[in-house]
């Protein structure tokens, strides 16, 4: 075997080992987690929130909602995929009376992208691995929002959130809550101001939006499950 041919596949194998051995893009924020659960111990029975950085950004919802034990797990960037491989330890390391879902938009918007087909697929797994072991666990998914910064991808997030909301449609204890089409105005378009200088992330105009519509869904009391 010559010498050059030898290096390339000594290259190979290492960069896929190194691939192997690499820690996953959010494992950082998971461990945060952990640490901040090892420091003051996360609340009884919370409405526990999952998903991506629409919820990171959220750094007031437990003021939105008084009274109620919110437990906040969402991580910037992360897609379905990124919420089954963490799964123990954002979502049954907790012993929530509610789950809220926001994720999906990452996902479309990923490079390589998905489409809507593959979102609900991904979707249909995380929601059967949380009925697998909380069977009447209530769950409440938020549809994907209008955001500014990504409006080329509006037709795949409408098919996205319709494939979603017509699967939760017969599920015991399941609500789609859209908020889609409360960020759009009179004309079908997005209205920036409920956006940041990124056009992706919201203000508290956009929370104020979520808060209006989440809130009458949220349960004040734990479940039977």
């Amino acid at each position: 075997m010559k010498k050059s041919l030898f290096f390339f596949l000594v290259v190979i194998i290492a960069n896929g080992v190194f691939a192997q051995g690499s820690p996953h893009p959010f494992q950082k924020d998971i461990d945060a987690f952990v640490l901040q659960d090892s420091r003051q111990a996360p609340p009884a029975n919370p409405v526990l929130l999952i998903g991506s950085s629409s919820f990171t950004f959220w750094k007031d919802v437990q003021q939105a909602f008084p009274g109620l034990p919110i437990l906040n797990r969402g991580f910037g960037g992360s897609s379905l995929t990124d919420l089954i491989h963490f799964a123990p330890q954002v979502i049954f390391a907790y012993n929530p009376r509610q789950i809220i879902i926001y994720c999906g938009e990452n996902d479309i918007a990923a490079t390589p992208p998905v489409g809507p087909k593959v979102v609900l697929q991904r979707y249909r797994k995380l929601f059967n691995m949380i009925r697998s072991k909380w069977p009447a666990m209530p769950i409440v998914y938020i549809s994907i929002k209008p955001s500014p910064s990504r409006w080329q991808l509006e037709p795949q997030f409408v098919e996205a959130n319709r494939r979603i909301s017509a699967f939760m449609r017969n599920k015991k204890n399941a609500r789609f809550l859209d908020v889609h089409t409360a960020m759009l105005d009179s004309k079908g378009e997005t209205r920036p101001e409920l956006y940041i200088n990124d056009r992706l992330h919201m203000n508290a105009k956009g929370y104020a939006i979520w808060q209006s519509l989440l809130g009458p869904l949220l349960l004040p009391g734990e479940v039977p499950r």
